[in-house]
């Protein structure tokens, strides 16, 4: 039987925008509770295929490459997502 492979958050931000500084907070205090797989930024501006994805949506938290949240966090969907399979509601 082999491990289930790491889950990966990255959040899509831009520079000098608040909705994304919100939502990075929002996921530190939320990892304060509860454990969460490590999360990277990235600036969405780096990738044409995520600047013509999600350009105008930031910031937008991907869990394994799919989007999760955008603009806002949704705690409890993120934790839904995270749950395994035969787990979820």
């Amino acid at each position: 039987m082999t491990a289930p492979a790491a889950r990966v958050l990255t959040l899509l931000v831009r520079e000098e925008c608040e909705l994304c500084e919100q939502m990075s907070a929002a996921l530190a205090a939320l990892a304060r509770r509860v454990a969460l797989p490590p999360v990277s930024t990235a600036d969405v501006d780096s990738d044409p295929q995520w600047q013509r994805r999600y350009g105008l949506q930031v910031p937008v938290l991907l869990l394994d490459g799919t989007p999760v949240c955008r603009t806002r966090l949704d705690e409890a969907q993120l934790l839904d997502a995270l749950r395994p399979r035969g787990d979820r509601l």
